[in-house]
């Protein structure tokens, strides 16, 4: 599962971008709901969701919309989520009986597919890993002389894998070993600076008077300066510090599981890994032991609106599913395509994938998957991924293109944006593409739910994503006769265009059209989709 983290090199440089992003923020005064302001009367780039309600919906009938959230799982005893979870009425809580008889035993508000009866995956390895495991005992010491020309091509693949997999696994440990260093040494233990100083908080005034009377303070003092030196002197060095902390933890995962050759998560879950149309297998914990990512998406789409606490979700009449297939590492093909089966035959409209990977070995099943919730007319969104790339021409899993060449009408990728319509308007890290790419939607300093009744701004095309899967659900819900294909393209020409604007281009930082980096050119609002709705939820009914 890909997430936002920005490398840069020398260590100290590792946040200068995101702390340049919150100063800008903290400048303008934005409020925490920004996304779902509007242009013309707030002056940020939202998606105009409360004029909406406040104008054009106020008073209007609506029903009640099922949304999956397929993700790392959802704390369902959020203050401001658990009024808005779907519930399997036909199922008894805790009975240990499949009631509803649809082979998962206590189904109440989802289902976990990376879990057991033991336990569930917190950690897994990346799918280059596993191609790596799976290739390295056919092709690691064959003579490349003798290869068959029918093995020629995967041969090729294995020695592209096997780059891949030697240089990023050698670079996570690397990184890992470096943060590690740096936060420990500043951090922790008897000769840390602060412990020295004898000081809660370290200035740059104290860092001249110190002598570096040993390899350990004159290292730490170092990495102090180089963090006055670019954040400024007034800057606490206790919050970059856990920013740097956040970057051990990222990197420990990778460094420990994502690329551990020896890692196998699927002894928790139990399952015939091998059997690819094997359906009924992990448990009903659909929170799981790391829900943060999950419950951030799912604030997103439907926070309670009528509580007055926490936030506002963008949907109003909306039921939140979840179901648990995204572990931290790389998900499954096998737990996407069921996880998608799922939510599609218990009554999701609508569903959204905050996740993504580089390989998908067992495509086939997604796209079966994925052709199944289109003949159903579910809706499906998701994030286009945070690597800055052109996903017309590089790979993101799982994608709307199927292996046939044919294309899903169903599906909306989606880029993230920013609050400000000026060259910083498309996210530095969001992958865009004019074919791949349906539309862009606020995704940097997103307020939203977290587990433990807390919140917090995150930002991602994780968090892009769920904007938009929210306006479906908010389309779907006041114009039930809709079909998703419908929504889909709807949400896309109703977005707001801006013509002539030059955006930053994320993968070689050129000044590009903005509307070169999607299919329509637009970022995603409410009001715009509701007003275009009416004109054709009319011509349906006639």
């Amino acid at each position: 599962m890909k997430r936002l983290w920005i490398m840069l090199i020398p260590v100290m440089s590792l946040w200068v971008g995101q702390a340049k992003a919150f100063q800008e923020k903290d400048s303008l005064n934005l409020p925490k709901n920004w996304f779902l302001l509007d242009p013309e009367t707030d002056k940020v780039q939202g998606i105009s969701a409360e004029r909406v309600y406040e104008t054009l919906l106020k008073g209007k009938p609506s029903r009640t919309v099922v949304v999956a959230v397929i993700d790392s799982g959802i704390d369902i005893f959020h203050e401001d989520l658990k009024d808005v979870l779907w519930v399997n009425s036909k199922e008894i809580p805790r009975n240990g009986i499949d009631d509803d008889k649809n082979g998962y035993i206590d189904d109440i508000h989802g289902w976990n597919f990376i879990g057991g009866k033991n336990g569930n995956v917190n950690e897994d390895t990346y799918e280059l890993t596993r191609e790596y495991v799976r290739l390295k005992p056919k092709y690691e010491n064959v003579d490349e002389k003798k290869i068959s020309k029918k093995s020629q091509a995967e041969y090729a693949y294995w020695k592209d894998i096997q780059s891949k997999f030697d240089k990023r696994s050698q670079e996570a440990q690397q990184q890992y070993n470096m943060y590690s260093t740096v936060y420990k040494n500043i951090n922790f233990g008897n000769d840390t600076l602060k412990s020295i100083l004898k000081v809660d908080k370290i200035t740059a005034a104290m860092l001249d008077t110190l002598k570096a009377n040993s390899p350990v303070v004159a290292f730490s003092k170092n990495a102090v300066s180089i963090i006055f030196q670019n954040f400024g002197t007034d800057v606490d060095v206790e919050d970059v510090l856990e920013e740097f902390k956040e970057a051990v933890e990222y990197y420990e995962v990778q460094a420990l599981y994502g690329y551990n050759t020896e890692f196998d998560s699927r002894a928790i879950v139990g399952d015939n890994y091998a059997n690819l149309n094997e359906k009924h297998y992990g448990n009903n914990d659909v929170k799981g032991p790391d829900s943060n990512h999950g419950t951030h998406v799912a604030g997103i789409i439907g926070a309670n609106r009528k509580n007055d606490i926490g936030m506002k979700g963008i949907a109003d009449n909306v039921r939140i599913m979840s179901v648990r297939a995204v572990p931290n590492g790389d998900e499954r093909d096998k737990d996407v395509a069921n996880a998608i089966y799922y939510a599609v035959d218990n009554g999701a409209q609508v569903i959204n994938m905050s996740f993504g990977k580089s390989y998908s070995p067992q495509k086939e099943v997604v796209d079966k998957a994925v052709k199944y919730a289109e003949s159903k007319g579910v809706l499906l969104v998701h994030a286009a991924g945070n690597d800055g790339d052109d996903i017309d021409t590089k790979n993101n899993f799982p994608s709307r293109f199927f292996m046939d060449g044919k294309e899903a009408k169903n599906w909306s990728e989606i880029g993230a944006s920013s609050w400000g319509a000026d060259e910083n308007f498309v996210a530095s890290f969001s992958n865009f593409g004019k074919k791949s790419v349906d539309v862009f939607s606020p995704g940097v300093e997103i307020y939203s739910t977290i587990p433990e009744n807390e919140y917090k701004e995150q930002q991602g095309t994780s968090m892009a994503s769920p904007v938009v899967a929210g306006v479906a659900a908010l389309l779907m819900s006041y114009f039930p006769d809709l079909t998703a294909a419908q929504v889909r393209e709807i949400i896309s020409q109703s977005s707001r265009k801006f013509d002539g604007l030059k955006v930053v281009k994320p993968d070689n930082k050129e000044a590009v059209d903005f509307n070169t980096l999607s299919r329509s050119g637009g970022l995603v609002n409410a009001y715009e989709a509701v007003k275009l709705a009416m004109t054709i939820s009319k011509s349906v009914e006639k």
